[in-house]
């Protein structure tokens, strides 16, 4: 099992992004005309964001290690913190923003946005070299309540409306409900990044299990959702 891990885990997650991106690539002039289109462009972002972000292992690889050696980019923590945890964040509050009518919750998003922006602007100015620390909880903390925030506004929008009736049938509620459930099953084990280290094989294997099932799960299901569902506009 352990080996499987060291030689597949990898591409197995590279293998899933990919699928979804070039899917919604394929399917893009199907959901041109309609907010979900955007959720295409997050797809591509996400893949290589996490494609770019093993750059410890390209350079390593390279003999080029030694260029970040002892350097705050020497790990890659920095990179998922602010292009995946913040990014993700800021994807769902813009997609909800535009997909939500009410005006009362468009203004409740934007203004836990602008709060969630501030938030994470001062902690990465007055705690810096944090950012760069396998534990960055306080981003994961506010990012998975900013997520929180924009999933519970498009339910409440969705079952106030007429939208309830066929809600099975909507992109968007597959997007949702697959990044709270993603981001549900993920955020605890970041609380434990410390560990995630060769000399702890144990965790390194449970880590390596718990991100490659909820993966093959969450891209699985926005590629599913991407295929079979009909573009929606208000």
């Amino acid at each position: 099992m352990e080996e499987f891990f060291k030689d597949y885990y990898t591409l197995i997650t590279y293998s899933v992004e990919f699928i979804a991106a070039i899917t919604g690539i394929i399917f893009y002039r199907k959901y041109k005309n309609t907010f979900a289109k955007y959720f295409i462009y997050f797809l591509v972002y996400a893949f290589f964001v996490d494609l770019l972000g093993n750059y410890p292992r390209y350079l390593y690889n390279m003999d080029l290690f030694h260029l970040i050696k002892g350097t705050l980019i020497e790990e890659n923590y920095w990179w998922f913190t602010i292009f995946w945890w913040i990014g993700l964040s800021s994807f769902m509050a813009f997609l909800n923003y535009k997909f939500i009518e009410k005006t009362m919750y468009k203004r409740v998003l934007k203004l836990f946005y602008y709060i969630y922006i501030l938030q994470a602007i001062i902690y990465g100015i007055l705690n810096f070299k944090q950012l760069f620390e396998p534990t960055v909880t306080f981003i994961v903390i506010v990012s998975v309540w900013m997520i929180s925030v924009t999933v519970v506004l498009y339910f409440l929008e969705i079952l106030q409306s007429n939208r309830i009736i066929d809600f099975y049938k909507s992109i968007y509620f597959y997007i949702n409900t697959s990044v709270l459930m993603w981001t549900i099953v993920v955020t605890p084990v970041a609380f434990y990044e410390i560990y995630f280290d060769s000399a702890d094989w144990n965790y390194v294997i449970l880590k390596w299990q718990i991100f490659l099932s909820v993966n093959i799960i969450f891209y699985l299901t926005l590629t599913l959702a991407l295929i079979f569902c009909k573009p929606e506009t208000k």
